[in-house]
């Protein structure tokens, strides 16, 4: 033990050597966090004494939490059968309920349901109620009632505009199932734990005392109900050490609340904050860059990093003529690499919106060069690009029922299976595609068939295929116009939680289709398509591939040599009311930090933007961070709230954002508190 005690820095054996108390490790990018709490995990049992089972360590990924256990037992000399319990939060939630779950008059014998199985029960009870709002907005609604602690009833209350209270309606009725059906699903696992002991004094302090050591990993990632739970558990010793870097802190939108570890103190009596800013990964010109980033954000810690590896190479900032430029140059400096012997997983290229991604894969396609999307799907592999592509495979070739009945529904036409089975049948005895039936069949016939509503949809989508067909012989200027006024394949994915990103994919295709033509004025429909096959189907199997990936996927990892792309205005920082700038500063910063040795940050002149080429300004942040000088530089702040956001203020409670406005340097929020609506300014309120 005294070996690894004398291996770590100043700093890092305060942190371990830290026993009783609150304590936030403040731990910068590369900063040897994981060896840190690992290490006070190791000494509280061998050299404290502390039984293992009085310790608890949470994590948020099963890949941290096995990362963790495995460095950490290596060390741990126990003599103790019982090892200590080093889990993700929700799995530390299934525990403490099947012990206590009968608190709340509820079996045992509970099963947890997953994503899928949600969204299944989501839609029945949509169904049900002929409720027609996507699954996944009603799915992401349910989940942010039950981490705000909002029970159905008090739900339907605060809802004002019609698709909340929709969602609060297939909430009541899907909580009346789940717990009819004795079914958990993943929120239940941190609320109903919670529930549990706020309503019962002595199991709380009996919790509290079993765990009288507790850890917690990436704390900047917390929600409100995950601290609330902490401080319970805390609440009899308050001996709790967090790990975190608010200036990591990247999942806004997804319930982490910046707050929790800025306001760790507050929080937590008599704690002890601990710095680590001495950066083990990156050279000192690529941390120059990512301090003075970072230091334009005004909500964090006074922290600087430091490199432990000493000078190294500059940054390189590449400007490029368009995407299509920027992805071939790159795709061309990698193959030099690997050339030269570099090991293909030791580069990676970043992007902040996977609309980015589809010019760095065809520009790696022909350099010969595999890749893997990390985090992500392949451009082509998208679930809204193959509904186009099925679109333009029918449109070339009629007989193809596969692609046929991929698009049959979308956008939603009213074809359930049972029509699909009659279509099916009807061609069969006709021996004819899908497709060639339903041409062929009278309007009368096609009634009989299938009703007046389905026909009349069926027909028209018939019509503009044959239109389409005709014009994509002619020519294909002008196609990707006409095929979006016709189809309106947009308003199938417009609704959607993730609804833009679809859309910009999509536009983002069509913008690729006009830059072939454009290239080639005589390309034809059944050229294009036979490309991106090739594309699709290259083989990723192979270990020697590069890995492609959005900054939020590339938490947590580093690379030898690094390409950040895309730094424009309205790409990133992605600009526009609800954009939280600061949050896109630590975007930012989270990008550069994961560079080792060598970092290249490009932008372009000109990108496919909105389904149009426009000319681009590059972005705020490559003056910040002192890559460019910059006389008019955008140091702005902008409000972390967006309409339909739950907020709380100290006197009207709960309400919900409607809208956003810009005041002088603050921002003026319209609120629904329970039907009464206020204008506040966004300081007087905090997020739920």
């Amino acid at each position: 033990m005294n070996k690894i005690l004398n291996e770590l820095s100043p700093n890092q054996r305060k942190a371990v050597e830290h026993i009783n108390g609150s304590l936030l490790i403040l731990a910068g990018a590369g900063s040897g966090k994981t060896k840190t709490i690992t290490t006070r995990l190791a000494y509280l049992i061998n050299e404290c004494g502390i039984d293992p089972k009085n310790t608890l360590t949470l994590t948020f990924s099963n890949k941290a939490s096995s990362e963790m256990a495995q460095r950490a037992f290596k060390i741990i000399r126990n003599s103790n059968t019982t090892n200590p319990i080093l889990c993700t939060f929700h799995k530390f939630g299934l525990l403490f309920l099947k012990l206590y779950i009968e608190k709340l008059e509820r079996s045992k014998d509970f099963v947890i349901i997953d994503s899928d199985d949600k969204y299944k029960l989501i839609k029945a009870i949509s169904k049900n109620l002929k409720i027609n709002l996507d699954t996944y907005f009603i799915s992401n609604e349910i989940s942010k009632y039950k981490n705000s602690l909002l029970l159905p009833e008090e739900a339907i209350k605060r809802a004002e505009l019609k698709e909340y209270k929709e969602s609060a309606l297939v909430y009541i009725e899907y909580q009346k199932m789940i717990i009819k059906d004795n079914l958990v699903d993943f929120d239940d696992l941190l609320m109903l734990p919670y529930k549990i002991l706020a309503e019962d004094f002595e199991l709380r302090k009996k919790i509290s005392n079993q765990y009288k050591y507790i850890m917690v990993d990436e704390y900047q990632d917390t929600n409100e109900l995950q601290v609330k739970l902490l401080e319970y558990l805390s609440s009899e010793h308050n001996n709790i050490c967090v790990v975190g870097d608010d200036d990591q802190s990247i999942y806004g939108w997804r319930g982490a609340n910046i707050q929790n570890i800025l306001d760790f103190s507050k929080k937590f009596y008599d704690s002890r904050i601990i710095k680590l800013e001495t950066n083990y990964r990156s050279t000192e010109p690529i941390l120059k860059v990512a301090n003075s980033l970072i230091e334009h954000n005004g909500n964090r810690f006074n922290k600087n990093l430091i490199s432990n590896i000493g000078d190294g190479d500059s940054v390189k900032l590449e400007k490029y003529i368009d995407e299509t430029h920027e992805a071939t140059a790159i795709a061309k400096d990698i193959k030099k690499l690997i050339n030269k012997g570099v090991d293909p997983q030791t580069i990676a290229v970043l992007y902040r919106v996977n609309t980015l991604s589809r010019a760095i894969e065809d520009a790696l396609y022909k350099e010969g060069l595999k890749f893997h999307s990390i985090g992500g799907i392949p451009f082509y592999e998208r679930v809204e690009v193959k509904d186009i592509i099925s679109f333009l495979r029918v449109i070339a070739n009629p007989s193809d029922d596969f692609s046929f009945m991929r698009i049959i529904n979308k956008p939603k036409r009213g074809i359930g299976k049972a029509t699909i089975e009659k279509l099916k049948k009807e061609a069969l005895n006709r021996k004819l595609s899908i497709y060639q039936s339903i041409e062929r069949l009278t309007l009368n016939e096609l009634i009989k068939l299938v009703g007046k509503k389905v026909s009349s949809s069926l027909a028209l989508l018939i019509s503009n295929i044959k239109l389409l067909k005709e014009k994509s012989q002619i020519s294909l200027d002008g196609f990707t116009e006409l095929f979006d006024n016709k189809i309106k394949i947009k308003n199938h994915y417009e609704d959607m939680i993730d609804g833009f990103d679809k859309i910009s994919n999509i536009n983002e295709f069509y913008g690729f289709i006009n830059e072939r033509l454009k290239d080639n004025p005589a390309l034809k429909l059944e050229d294009l398509l036979n490309n991106m096959a090739l594309y699709s189907e290259q083989d990723k199997t192979d270990e020697n591939i590069i890995p492609i990936m959005t900054i939020h996927a590339s938490k947590g990892l580093e690379f030898e040599h690094l390409f950040v792309i895309g730094l424009e205005e309205g790409f990133f920082p992605i600009i526009g009311i609800g954009c939280n700038m600061e949050e896109e500063r630590r975007l930012g910063y989270v990008a550069i930090t994961r560079a080792k040795r060598y970092l290249t940050i490009s932008y372009v002149d000109t990108r496919f933007y909105k389904g149009k080429r426009k000319n681009m300004e590059k972005s705020r942040f490559l003056g910040e961070a002192g890559l460019i000088k910059s006389d008019s530089l955008k140091i702005t702040k902008s409000s972390k709230y967006k309409k339909g956001d739950l907020v709380k203020h100290k006197i009207f409670g709960m309400g919900r954002v409607q809208s956003v406005n810009k005041i002088g340097k603050s921002y003026n929020l319209l609120i629904n508190f329970s039907g009464e609506k206020k204008n506040i300014l966004s300081s007087f309120v905090k997020s739920i």
